[in-house]
């Protein structure tokens, strides 16, 4: 079996780590790739092909992870040329996902839920989904429905809770700071919230203000899809994110 991947981060990356198997060759493509991109594919066991184009016909499984912008993108420039399934990783609204299925007639809806780089858990939707519950046996995978989209929406609803609460901790700790309390701030959370709450409020702060575009990015797609409810601070949070 081969797995192609179109873009290659972090997610890529880990995936390659995760998906232990001698019966199963990757691939990806350093095309108009970045320098910082180039040197991370030269590390990990991935064979690397001409063109992106060249990855998708060659795939029985081409993953697309990328930037939630650039999702619809990459799939109308090359799910067209892959007769395998088409797992789309990115961080997108139900309402994206429905327009990739216009053009990818393999489409299966994927969620990546917890850290990638330790012991995440992927969600799938789609009718081909049942297809890539062989990745049980490297990592949990769960099958959402066969409507493509729930995956993506269960993606958005966790999202709406993660990324306010680290904007909201982000301003809580820098009150805390500014008023040179910033030790005590996180001690007293952590007598309701458990020992190691400091470290996990760290590492969630570090992570939101290394990737803010990108989770800049995830809230506004939440913004666009749910424009019936109430998301007050959602907006918020996308307010501090820019900020």
């Amino acid at each position: 079996m081969i797995i192609g991947f179109i873009g290659f981060g972090k997610v890529s990356q880990n995936l390659v780590k995760l998906i232990n198997s001698e019966d199963i060759e990757f691939i990806t493509s350093a095309e108009n790739r970045s320098y910082k991109t180039i040197e991370n594919i030269k590390k990990s066991n991935v064979k690397v092909l001409d063109s992106f184009k060249d990855v998708a016909i060659r795939s029985d499984i081409l993953i697309s992870a990328n930037s939630p912008k650039g999702a619809l993108g990459v799939a109308k420039d090359f799910g067209k040329y892959t007769d395998g399934i088409y797992l789309d990783l990115n961080n997108i609204s139900p309402d994206t996902i429905f327009e990739i299925n216009k053009h990818v007639g393999t489409l299966v809806d994927g969620a990546i839920i917890g850290k990638v780089d330790f012991n995440p858990m992927l969600y799938v939707s789609g009718n081909m989904s049942d297809e890539l519950l062989f990745l049980r046996e490297f990592i949990e995978t769960r099958k959402v429905s066969d409507e493509a989209g729930d995956a993506s929406k269960l993606k958005l609803f966790r999202s709406v809770y993660t990324k306010t609460l680290s904007a909201l901790l982000m301003e809580s700790a820098e009150i805390a700071r500014n008023n040179d309390l910033e030790e005590e701030f996180f001690d007293i959370l952590a007598l309701t919230e458990g020992d190691d709450f400091k470290e996990k409020s760290l590492s969630r702060i570090n992570n939101t203000l290394n990737n803010s575009k990108r989770k800049s990015e995830e809230l506004e797609e939440i913004i666009n899809y749910f424009t019936k409810e109430d998301l007050v601070m959602v907006r918020a949070a996308l307010e501090k994110l820019n900020q």
